[in-house]
């Protein structure tokens, strides 16, 4: 009897890498390239959508756990989940821009270099914080109390966490974007508040992922966990984005840095998105090795080298692949693209394919 092909987990993850790269870049070329697509979508309504996309992958597949959609049948599992999240994040879009926009001109598409809909895509960022640490860090706790089952548990996070995002979006966010309130006067400038929370999720996911909830699990009981995850994420996160700055400010130089100007307080997210892809991808490609051995050391491990892996994407993007691949803008001397865009749309496509699509086409992984 033949046994059935398979792969060794850095085999898996690399086949893995290079399907969600061919996608990726072939979907860019024909959906959002600002030279070679049909569509003017770059970088707005692309990055708006693409951010709901990301939110709504985030409902379906981490609150909701793909509950109904886990009895199909592959490939009609992974399109169908392409289509829906794809559906809300369009519909999300247009309604906040179009709809919502004629109401409060904040939100309107109109609103010259595509604040409108940056305004509305916003909340995303303080969503993804809420909706993934109610997960990886608080294990669907208090949701879980009262009950295990799905829909209802994930139903039950998804719609108790809007009211805490909304007031995070509304004191963070919005100050800086709407046309009613005196912008000059936030604060936190937009950018400020997207390098500094965008840093909150990287600790987000470093502890939730790479560190399987260490070391927030050690407080003992859930609430405890919550708590301590809570304030232990923003504090690292926090400490993250000054350490990240002066890293990026050193990568990209000085007059770069200069020229960039205050918008550079954006750049701890700019190589956090690229850490973010690395991590997601690490540990559901490449099954999160190293695993079995010393738990610190493992955790270790794993930061090291998905950390190394993004200043290296960091680096590759901004001085190369986004000029010469994507056709995407100068942003400094020698210098293009927006990661945010760029290595959230390989964040999408590694939930899609990997997740929705459970790798489909490629040899299992082989165990040990």
């Amino acid at each position: 009897m033949t046994r059935p092909k398979t792969l060794p987990w850095y085999g898996f993850g690399i086949a893995n890498l290079a399907v969600v790269t061919v996608l990726a870049v072939a979907s860019w070329y024909l959906l959002v390239d600002p030279a070679w697509s049909p569509f003017d979508i770059y970088p707005q309504p692309f990055e708006a959508a693409l951010f709901w996309a990301l939110l709504a992958a985030v409902w379906v597949g981490f609150n909701l756990e793909f509950h109904g959609f886990d009895r199909m049948r592959q490939p009609w599992r992974g399109i169908t989940l392409v289509a829906v999240i794809s559906s809300i994040s369009v519909a999300v879009t247009v309604v906040l821009s179009r709809l919502w926009g004629s109401i409060d001109p904040s939100f309107d598409a109109n609103r010259p270099d595509g604040k409108g809909y940056l305004t509305g895509a916003m909340f995303v960022l303080f969503g993804f914080f809420s909706y993934v640490t109610s997960v990886v860090n608080w294990n669907h706790w208090p949701w879980s109390k009262l009950t295990s089952r799905q829909p209802w548990l994930g139903l039950g996070q998804i719609s108790l966490l809007i009211l805490p995002t909304l007031v995070i979006y509304g004191l963070l966010a919005l100050p800086g974007l709407t046309t009613w309130t005196d912008t000059a006067a936030t604060w936190l400038t937009t950018s400020t508040v997207t390098g500094w929370f965008y840093s909150v999720v990287v600790a987000v996911i470093v502890t939730g992922l790479l560190t399987e909830n260490w070391p927030w699990r050690l407080a003992g009981s859930p609430g405890r966990v919550v708590l301590t995850s809570v304030v232990g994420n923003v504090a690292v996160g926090t400490a993250l984005y000054f350490g990240v700055r002066e890293l990026t400010e050193l990568l990209i130089g000085q007059a770069r840095s200069i020229e960039i100007g205050a918008d550079i307080t954006s750049f701890p997210a700019q190589l956090g998105v690229c850490w973010v892809f690395w991590m997601i991808f690490w540990a559901n490609a490449f099954d999160n090795r190293p695993k079995g051995g010393r738990a610190l050391r493992d955790y270790a491990v794993r930061v090291l080298v998905t950390f190394a892996l993004a200043v290296a994407t960091f680096l590759a993007y901004y001085f190369g692949f986004a000029e010469a691949v994507l056709h995407e803008p100068a942003v400094a001397s020698g210098m293009h693209g927006d990661a945010l865009g760029w290595m959230d749309w390989m964040v999408l496509w590694t939930l899609f394919y990997v997740l929705c699509f459970e790798s489909y086409g490629l040899p299992a992984r082989r165990d040990g």
